[in-house]
């Protein structure tokens, strides 16, 4: 059975290998510690090492075995083709050499949007990809970056068919092209919004819930204007990544240095004209790609798809029947869109099976091995029971940590490496923001059985915790602690036959009568999600939790009761 390996060697650095119709893929921030594993300087490339050293481990493969190496090309500048070669060059001499020989490139964008498509299960769809910033347009479109991309997408071929353009303006010694990015204009907007210690552009979206988009909405309008066939031009500096040049608003000038002294309401409506703005743009284009495919389905890649409210709107507003969202839409995505291509496009095989979890890296050891540390004990070997004991201890509002299976491949925690808790009570939320030390506005999501979703939400949600939903309003006052203030939530859907969350789900239903939990990300503020046992246990102590899930053993706090010596009241 053919080998294909993809790979993305710019920030959220990561591999994918596909054989034998599985997948395999780490991100390499994973084993470094480092969020989104930037380089130490701009424009700087890593390789994937250690992600790549397990996926081939993980598959008990050698170099010789790979038949196909792709990866997604990021050179920014150039206008002619001559690029693709040097770029390969440089890239192939930081790979073992027989992989480096058989590494080939394609756009930045494709392989965003065959993270997507290749994994949707549909045969005909539009594409739509939105990001900071591609692969060089060169020659085709002329000078600038893939900065939104529309596709028509079949199994047999991949059709480019519209392109966001640079535009000319004026300028201090005469006309110049500006190739504005509506990735940028979001992140340029919340870096005024959002002070430094929080990610900006999740912060403003989390923030916007609490705004007035009115207040801010006709000067923020001003600065985006849509035109025909899917046009979307944005005046400079605004879709760039000068976050100095003063915006004016009430006689203020707003900017990334005096962010911290603008009240928190008017940055709040500041935050929500930002998004209604962008999202209208986003369905703005979708519209016009619908009317080009005549598409039932739209799949969405990018680092604006991680904007999950955006996407709430793009399923309901966009025209299309279903919204796609890619499991994993960042950059790190684009190894395992690399990887589909090869296996797909270049060696024939068949599309792999629609996932519905994203596990798809390294297991995380055994804890038992692991010294016990003071303030909590061990309860091993609790086979099948654990699932039961874990629930009886979220019935009663603890906080544990959830460490079961396959890491997850992507930003958001989907039951493999979690922080879990009842959704019940809003002082669960207000506990957890200070013990991840995140801003008291930010929201959590909750993971829901599939059957179970649209009782508790007016939409199914996701697999990969990609959309928003609003939560129905005979159900928010159960769930406060996952509704956010604007009464929606970012719903994961949760198949029967989830590895990490199934039974407990199910166990902590026949307890509470909610099929549903809080469902956050284990890890320390501005780390990545923890990867092995020892991390885990590092991290439950330091955050405090009440317990911590590993296999099939439990470390317990001291100061918390043994759910399998009482029967617990439940709430």
């Amino acid at each position: 059975m053919p080998a294909v390996l993809g790979l993305n060697f710019h920030h959220d650095t990561a591999a994918a290998l596909v054989v034998d119709g599985r997948l395999y893929a780490a991100e390499e921030e994973r084993w470094s510690g480092v969020k989104h594993n930037h380089p130490t300087r701009k424009g700087t490339l890593t390789a994937p090492t250690r992600a790549l050293q397990w996926c081939m481990e993980a598959a008990g493969l050698e170099p010789e075995d790979v038949d196909a190496v792709w990866a997604a090309s990021m050179r920014p500048n150039p206008a002619a083709g001559w690029w693709l070669a040097e770029e390969r060059e440089e890239l192939a001499a930081l790979l073992p050499a027989p992989l480096g020989e058989h590494l080939r490139l394609l756009s930045h964008h494709t392989a965003h949007v065959l993270s997507g498509y290749l994994l949707s299960g549909h045969e005909h769809a539009a594409g739509l990809v939105i990001d900071a910033g591609g692969s060089s347009l060169g020659s085709d479109f002329g000078p600038g970056r893939e900065r939104i991309t529309g596709y028509d997408l079949w199994p047999d071929r991949i059709d480019r068919l519209h392109q966001g353009m640079p535009a000319v303006v004026p300028g201090p010694v005469g006309p110049r092209r500006v190739h504005s990015s509506l990735g940028h204009f979001y992140r340029n907007l919340a870096q005024r919004v959002i002070p430094p210690g929080d990610e900006p552009e999740g912060s403003m979206m989390a923030l916007a819930a609490f705004g007035d988009p009115q207040r801010y909405g006709a000067h923020v309008r001003e600065l985006v204007r849509l035109g025909d066939e899917g046009e979307v031009r944005i005046d400079h500096p605004w879709g760039s990544a000068d976050s100095s040049t003063p915006l004016l608003l009430d006689g203020r000038a707003w900017t990334a240095d005096n962010v911290a002294e603008q009240p928190e309401h008017k940055r709040a409506d500041l935050a929500a004209a930002v998004q209604e703005i962008f999202a209208a743009s986003v369905v703005h284009i979708a519209r016009h790609l619908q009317r080009l495919t005549r598409a039932s389905t739209l799949v969405f890649s990018g680092g604006c798809a991680l904007n999950s409210h955006l996407n709430g709107q793009l399923a309901a507003d966009s025209g299309f029947d279903t919204l796609f969202v890619a499991p994993a839409p960042h950059d790190a995505g684009t190894a395992v869109g690399a990887a589909l291509y090869g296996w797909h496009y270049q060696l024939g095989q068949e599309r792999l099976p629609v996932p519905t979890d994203a596990a798809w890296g390294p297991n995380p050891g055994a804890l038992p091995t692991i010294t016990v540390p003071p303030g909590y004990h061990a309860l091993p070997h609790l086979g099948l029971g654990l699932p039961a004991t874990v629930a009886a201890l979220l019935a009663e509002h603890r906080i544990v940590g959830w460490v079961q299976g396959q890491l997850e491949f992507g930003p958001r925690a989907l039951g493999h490496r979690s922080i879990l808790a009842h959704p019940g009570h809003a002082a669960t939320r207000d506990r957890l923001n200070a013990i991840k030390k995140r801003a008291a506005y930010r929201p959590f999501a909750p993971a829901v059985l599939a059957e179970h979703a649209t009782e508790w939400f007016m939409s199914a949600g996701d697999p990969f915790m990609n959309r928003v939903a609003a939560v129905r309003r005979c159900r928010t006052d159960r769930v406060a602690a996952v509704t956010h203030h604007d009464g929606t939530a970012r719903v994961q859907s949760v198949a029967a036959d989830h590895q990490g969350l199934g039974d407990l789900l199910e166990q902590f239903r026949d307890l509470t009568g909610l099929p549903l939990l809080l469902n956050t990300s284990f890890n320390r503020k501005g780390a990545p999600i923890l990867r092995t046992a020892e991390q885990a246990v590092a991290a439950t102590v330091e955050l405090r939790l009440d317990a911590l899930a590993v296999g099939d053993t439990l470390l317990l706090a001291d100061h918390v009761p043994d759910p399998r010596a009482a029967s617990l009241r439940t709430r």
